[in-house]
């Protein structure tokens, strides 16, 4: 009878063991994420970015080790031209396999992007709101696609997923735009004024007033001077023109050569100065009827109101002197 030894008898345990080990060994070294990781990193993936950039970005920010079988990874399963643009937030550290099914479904680990755009807010405003609050958007691409909608990118508070772009956040408020226009489509068929000038109309008001029962005195007081022949004489147009918030406009800014300068142009301006709400939108259609020609914002807050250019002046010694 022959009877093994200790080695004979424990050698595939051995070997089971020391293959566990060398897996083990070999998952760290390749597939773990680096121990440098940091919890709650956030990378945010440029749209168009290649798979070799991103595989570096990725390594650079310690949320992987080894780029080269993040690409391999990516390849075989077919998305190395596909990966999901935005911010992605790695809360805690994930094997590569994670990390490459994350970037091929766009799971992004970050809730929806709140963003709120006040009444009145221009097209660069909204351009500078988004680029900082989703860094994968540039805000020159913004401002270049979108400013062709100024005036009809509703404003509103939105949810933005991550992995927003450029022409999705321009159709989400153009949509909003058109539902909330909807409600007035009656009133503006009815109005005798085309479409384009009620909401450049709107866009002048929701700049010079701030109540409702202000925007309307100031619509009917435009429409008095659009009657009469006279300029608008609208000090919110040099805040557009200027790209500045200032609506006190010096001499010199009464005579610059543009066509939004209403001080030199009769008529509306050619387009939008601003993004008007539903409120302004309204008043252009509901104006109230009065015989005022001018008006004014005063150092106390309110609206002055006046029917001659000398009653005008005597409102702008008394109220802004």
């Amino acid at each position: 009878m022959r009877f093994l030894n200790f080695s004979e008898r424990h050698t595939p345990w051995i070997v089971a063991f020391g293959l566990a080990l060398f897996l083990v060994g070999s998952y760290q070294v390749l597939f773990a994420a680096p121990a440098s990781f940091i919890p709650g990193s956030v990378v945010t993936v440029v749209r168009g970015t290649s798979a070799p950039l991103i595989a570096e970005q990725l390594a650079a920010a310690h949320i992987i080790k080894h780029p080269l079988f993040l690409r391999v990874l990516l390849r075989l399963s077919g998305t190395s031209d596909s990966v999901h643009a935005g911010m992605y937030r790695f809360e805690k550290s994930q094997n590569i396999f994670s990390v490459t099914f994350r970037l091929a479904t766009g799971a992004y680990g970050l809730p929806p992007v709140q963003i709120t755009f006040p009444e009145g807010i221009t097209v660069r405003e909204v351009a500078a709101k988004i680029s900082e609050a989703l860094p994968g958007v540039r805000k020159q691409d913004f401002l270049e696609e979108a400013k062709k909608y100024e005036g009809y990118l509703f404003p509103d508070t939105y949810l933005f997923p991550p992995s927003s772009d450029t022409e999705s956040i321009i159709a989400a408020m153009r949509a909003n735009f058109n539902t909330k226009i909807a409600t007035l489509e009656s009133e503006i068929q009815s109005s005798g004024r085309s479409f384009s000038d009620v909401v450049i109309l709107a866009s002048l008001i929701e700049r010079e007033a701030r109540l409702d029962v202000s925007k309307r005195m100031v619509a009917g007081i435009l429409f008095n001077r659009l009657k009469l022949g006279m300029p608008l004489q609208v000090d919110a147009v040099f805040g557009y023109i200027f790209d500045r918030a200032t609506y006190s406009p010096s001499y010199a800014d009464l005579t610059v050569d543009s066509p939004y300068n209403t001080y030199i142009h009769k008529g509306l301006p050619p387009g939008p100065i601003s993004n008007p709400g539903l409120s302004s939108l309204e008043s252009v259609l509901n104006p109230t009827k009065t015989n005022y020609l001018y008006y004014l914002t005063g150092k106390d807050g309110l609206m002055h109101y006046a029917t001659t250019y000398t009653a005008h002046q005597a409102n702008r010694k008394k109220y802004l002197d």
